[in-house]
């Protein structure tokens, strides 16, 4: 069995002192850079390996970061682990990604998974069915940072990155009501999600503020998923009167709605104008292009791991205890789905 190179062997070769050596390699300022190239040629060559999980043990760190989603094939969740990634590459921390499947008893058992495998920090967006964050004790017994993102618990002490969910679907019930809009359907999810009770709370206020009573039929719960649209539309034309705007909570349940009701001859935006939500890639596909709320998803995912990093970087520990929430800008992007003037 050949003999792992060590970073004795290439201070050999280099004629340098191992210090030199190792601090190259871990990208020191003070080497300067010619003698990093110089080592990290040699080091390339001689076919020398990192021992990240020796230097992870001398420092007490595992150098990893979980994180625990509802569905890994949400193109929502996809975008911000990318921005996710992105942050925890360049700071030399790897990922440990589970999905809860919308389940508490699968979020539970990935959340001990993730403690016992010593993770330095974890992120979080909760499954459908937690109300309680109770499983994650162990982690803030022992000062591991919990960051929530997306969808976060209420009345907690922990920091949670979300936008005003409330308020971006204010700004697009708003927009169907200028454009002619009195009848507005909004589909959306579990309400025990903390994000569809909230947009529940801006359809609700924006009907009340411009003058339009709320009729709880038109408030349909539903998963939200790309086989949903026929389903959906089935109901709402059932309606009498039949509605005139359709609010539905994420793109890719909007766009299946669209192109159900093109499949019967509706005409959209003109007898159904329509809004998505989260701006994913479906949204600019269907035609007429989808209106939907700009979800900066890929920069929640930047701002979540930069925080739980900075924490970790903190010698004092103390910048998550001082953050509570983070408010991220959403934007209403008006498209032909529901631009009627």
């Amino acid at each position: 069995m050949d003999k792992e190179t060590t970073i004795y062997d290439i201070a050999k070769v280099v004629g340098l002192s191992p210090t030199t050596v190792s601090r190259a390699l871990s990208n020191h300022p003070r080497v300067k850079e010619n003698t990093k190239e110089k080592i990290l040629a040699t080091a390339k060559k001689m076919g020398y390996q990192s021992n990240i999980f020796a230097s992870s043990l001398r420092k007490k760190r595992s150098k990893s970061i979980g994180v625990i989603i509802p569905k890994l094939n949400s193109p929502f969740q996809s975008s911000v682990m990318a921005g996710m990634e992105e942050i925890a590459t360049q700071a030399g921390y790897n990922l440990v990604i589970s999905q809860s499947t919308e389940s508490l008893e699968k979020e539970i058992s990935n959340a001990t998974t993730m403690f016992n495998s010593r993770v330095d920090g974890l992120l979080v967006s909760k499954a459908g069915t937690t109300d309680d964050i109770g499983h994650f004790s162990p982690f803030f017994k022992k000062h591991i940072p919990v960051l929530f993102f997306d969808r976060v618990p209420e009345n907690n002490n922990c920091t949670g990155v979300v936008i005003n969910n409330t308020q971006a679907i204010y700004d697009a019930t708003s927009h169907l009501i200028k454009e002619g809009c009195k009848r507005i359907v909004h589909v959306l999810g579990n309400l025990k999600i903390n994000v569809y009770a909230d947009r529940l709370k801006g359809y609700k206020y924006a009907l009340l503020d411009h003058g339009i009573v709320l009729e709880e039929k038109n408030v349909i719960n539903n998963d939200l998923g790309e086989e949903s649209g026929e389903r959906i539309v089935e109901q709402i034309l059932k309606l009498d009167p039949k509605p005139d705007g359709l609010l539905v909570s994420n793109d890719t349940c909007a766009a299946s709605c669209l192109m159900a009701l093109k499949r019967r001859n509706i005409k959209v935006p003109e007898d159904i104008a329509i809004v998505g939500f989260n701006n994913d890639l479906i949204s600019r596909m269907v035609e007429p292009n989808l209106s939907t709320i700009n979800y900066p998803s890929y920069h929640m995912g930047e701002v979540a791991m930069k925080n739980l990093i900075n924490h970790l970087d903190d010698e004092h520990h103390e910048i998550l205890q001082k953050t509570n929430t983070i408010t991220l800008r959403h934007e209403l992007i008006i498209r032909g789905s529901s631009k009627r003037k």
